[in-house]
């Protein structure tokens, strides 16, 4: 177990908020969002850090971030409740929409007595202190903060560290890395086009008339969660800790041995479940074995779909795997099989036109929610081509959340290839115990099989 530092402060010029506007007029109107942009679940931010080891002219990330913003307009406006939406049931239930008004987004500069091999070094871990390298708007509500923050904070030793906020409710993380590869494509090459256009209406995805649900989506609800045996609200409750563990190809290869029988699964599938299943026997709670859990995962159903390219509003679902605790944290270790088909299970259901049409039908229901009040919530940023993007001066040495939270990471693992980077903040009490399930059982096995001397990296945790 590593203590993650406390960086130093950060320091500002004396203005160092600048509003970046679309660098030529844009198109001004409401723009609609669809019913899985809507959802209170993804009213937050996205928020990725990225440490580079050399200092992009500051002048040529506002001129080409302007430039963009002409074609991704939307991200220059401001969210806000539609005022035709008079549901009785208060400004919470209003449905939202964008006032495309070419305001712009927020971009502010800093710098920050630290090299980049040194954050580097520390950069396993998200943690507290990290949250200097992105600037805290000051606003009354989710609405206030403009859809777009950038802080470019520039390094004692020549590099930079790049931290961008963007809305989810705008985009999700295929959008958004389709929103930064534009603005790098722009930095690199200001005189040419983009070589993929944002496709701006969400109306390819708006509800039937009337909704009509024929299949259920088991990640959403209208019930409220038994307040006995709310898993989410209970690991809220508690100090919270970061972990990571880091999953090579060798690494990959022996959890899929452990599948007995054998199974051809994906990487994703293999790890999803053996962290949802660690995750499970690790929680130091008193939970009835008979109680029904579930895994919630995003999935890209754009293909399924055929949205037009270019598409980048929120085109994933969350797929949902269900089993009663008994049968994950059962003695019998040759489980993993078990579980790596209920994974195949729930991702298979998204790959159904009719089942996505349904919950955005089941989602025209404002009293809907997303129940995570069992279940573990993975987001896979693995393949996403975020750890790609170049703005000219190389590619990150470094790039990941700004913080950890409850939800599960999958990110990419920088020079890695195939690895995997699994980070999920958990209670105290339950690091422990976490760490073994993930990667502390392994060792003794992966030396018999004389694995270990490849590098295993799971079994790091940092304190907050």
């Amino acid at each position: 177990m590593s203590k993650s530092i406390e960086l130093p402060n950060c320091t500002y010029p004396c203005e160092p908020v600048t509003i970046i506007p679309p660098s030529a007029p844009t198109p001004k109107h409401s723009l609609y969002l669809s019913n899985l942009d809507d959802q209170k679940f993804l009213r937050f931010s996205i928020k990725y850090v990225y440490i580079f080891k050399k200092l992009v002219n500051m002048n040529h990330l506002k001129s080409s971030l302007a430039r963009v913003l002409v074609d991704y307009y939307p991200l220059a406006g401001r969210l806000r409740r539609c005022s035709s939406n008079l549901d009785d049931d208060g400004d919470d239930e209003k449905k939202l929409e964008v006032d495309c008004n070419g305001k712009g987004g927020l971009f502010v500069e800093a710098f920050m007595d630290i090299t980049a091999d040194e954050l580097v070094e520390h950069s396993k871990f998200p943690n507290k202190s990290w949250r200097k390298f992105l600037y805290k708007v000051e606003s009354q509500s989710f609405l206030d903060v403009p859809p777009l923050i950038v802080q470019l904070t520039s390094l004692s030793c020549g590099g930079m560290i790049l931290c961008t906020a963007i809305n989810h409710a705008l985009c999700d993380g295929v959008g958004t890395s389709q929103f930064l590869h534009a603005w790098a494509h722009l930095t690199t090459s200001p005189q040419t086009n983009l070589t993929i256009q944002p496709f701006h209406s969400r109306h390819v995805l708006h509800p039937r008339q009337p909704p009509t649900i024929n299949l259920h989506n088991p990640a959403y609800t209208r019930s409220q969660p038994n307040p006995q045996i709310n898993l989410h609200k209970s690991i809220q409750s508690q100090p919270l800790v970061p972990t990571s563990f880091t999953f090579n190809s060798t690494h990959i290869v022996y959890l899929k041995k452990q599948c007995i029988p054998s199974l051809k699964c994906t990487t994703f599938e293999i790890i999803a479940a053996h962290t949802w299943r660690s995750w499970i026997r690790s929680l130091n709670l008193p939970l009835p074995y008979k109680l029904n859990v579930k895994l919630l995962f995003s999935v890209n159903f754009r293909s399924v779909m055929n949205l037009p390219k270019g598409y980048y509003g929120n085109g994933f679902l969350l797929a949902c795997a269900e089993s009663k605790i008994e049968d994950l944290v059962g003695n019998n270790n040759n489980n993993l099989h078990y579980v790596v088909k209920l994974v195949q299970k729930a991702k298979s259901t998204v790959n159904d036109e009719e089942y996505i049409r349904s919950t955005v039908d089941l989602l025209e229901d404002k009293t809907v929610k997303t129940d995570v009040s069992t279940s573990l919530v993975i987001s896979q940023w693995s393949k996403l081509g975020l750890e790609d993007v170049d703005f000219g001066e190389g590619k990150a040495l470094h790039m990941g959340p700004l913080t950890s939270d409850v939800y599960c990471l999958f990110l990419p693992v920088i020079g890695g290839g195939d690895g995997v980077r699994v980070v999920v903040s958990v209670p105290e009490s339950m690091v422990e115990s976490f760490e073994y399930q993930m990667s502390g059982n392994w060792e003794k096995k992966m030396e018999d099989e004389d694995m270990v001397k490849n590098g295993f990296h799971a079994n790091e945790i940092s304190f907050l």
